[in-house]
């Protein structure tokens, strides 16, 4: 957390974080002075901000007399200042309106809904990923023939996310037959979560296939790599939903070229992203990570507030990416709203 601070430091500290979220310019001590009632004089402002930034939790731009926060600064706001800001009854009552309009119960839908609706209403980048599917549980399986060999495998895991996989077999796969693996695999696997089917898959498809000759060796085939096809973890690290980032390139931190680039790429690199909202541990609560704190050096620049979206045993991530001058009181407030609604419409 750095140095300790004063009782005067933080409050001037808090009033610069202020002045910086609201103009997006440095602070100077007499704008300080001027807009918050801090009892102190201009002169004692200046120099309470060269030792904050002596401390690390300001800096001083070449071109500018003012100051502006870091992201230590940003983390004691945080921490340590912060007070969510309540939703307007307008504000809560746009965010239902736009997640009613999913008009399905399926979970990307309404996910992806929500992330829209994060952006316009936070002015920030909605984001989310869908639930893990560590302990999902599969719903029902369907086999959708593409060719005579090629088959879709189509795992309808229990919440409403669904899941697809390309198999090909080394022999045509006649339509009945088809329907007689579809059948059996229903039968052994449905209901059970797709760790247990990874793990058990040879023994619960023994003896399956009955007497058909030709269903008995398609199920040899999902006997020997089911468990690499019941694997759907791997698909997780691409399934990212992005809101509107046209919000962010209107933020006076994207005026400048390079910023705005980094900013396109940033969008780009939804691998990163994906990486980035899986790996984050809410353990019920909502996570803020700022500038470096963030894992990698292409996030250093931004700020991510996130929490969890539950339907059963499945947990998913949503929330914002903006720049690190982020009105944190109000995103907070919107991002937790919206984490919760989503998971009472899903489990409703």
């Amino acid at each position: 957390m750095g140095e300790e601070l004063t009782e005067r430091e933080q409050k001037v500290l808090e009033a610069v974080v202020r002045t910086y979220v609201d103009t997006a310019e440095p602070a100077g001590s007499r704008t300080v002075s001027r807009t918050f009632d801090l009892g102190v004089s201009p002169a004692t402002v200046r120099n309470t901000m060269s030792d904050l930034e002596e401390k690390g939790y300001l800096y001083h731009p070449h071109t500018s007399a003012g100051r502006v926060p870091t992201d230590l600064a940003y983390r004691f706001f945080v921490d340590r200042v912060m007070q969510p800001e309540d939703l307007t009854p307008e504000e809560r009552e746009r965010l239902e309106r736009e997640l009613d309009a999913a008009g399905s119960s399926a979970i990307e839908r309404l996910v992806r809904r929500a992330t829209r609706a994060l952006s316009l209403l936070s002015n920030e980048l909605g984001v989310a990923v869908a639930p893990r599917l560590d302990a999902a549980v599969l719903e029902r399986i369907e086999l959708i023939q593409v060719s005579s060999s090629k088959i879709v495998l189509v795992a309808n895991i229990k919440g409403g996310v669904v899941r697809t996989v390309y198999v090909d077999f080394p022999m045509e796969v006649p339509p009945e037959t088809l329907a007689r693996v579809t059948l059996a695999l229903n039968e052994r696997l449905a209901g059970l979560p797709l760790s247990e089917i990874r793990r058990t898959l040879p023994e619960r498809l023994r003896d399956s296939a009955g007497e058909e000759e030709g269903a008995a060796e398609v199920l040899n085939i999902f006997m020997q790599s089911g468990a690499e096809l019941f694997d759907l973890r791997a698909l997780e690290r691409t399934n990212l939903l992005l809101g509107q980032a046209s919000v962010l390139a209107s933020q006076p931190e994207f005026e400048k070229g390079d910023r705005l680039k980094s900013l396109i790429e940033l969008t780009e690199r939804q691998d990163l992203l994906a990486s980035a909202m899986g790996n984050r541990e809410h353990g019920g609560r909502l996570v803020i990570t700022i500038g470096t704190e963030n894992p990698t050096r292409e996030l250093a620049d931004f700020t991510l507030v996130t929490a969890e979206y539950r339907v059963g045993d499945l947990t998913g991530v949503i929330g914002v990416i903006g720049p690190t001058r982020m009105p944190y009181e109000k995103v907070v407030s919107i991002v937790d709203y919206t984490s919760s609604l989503v998971t009472r419409m899903l489990e409703s």
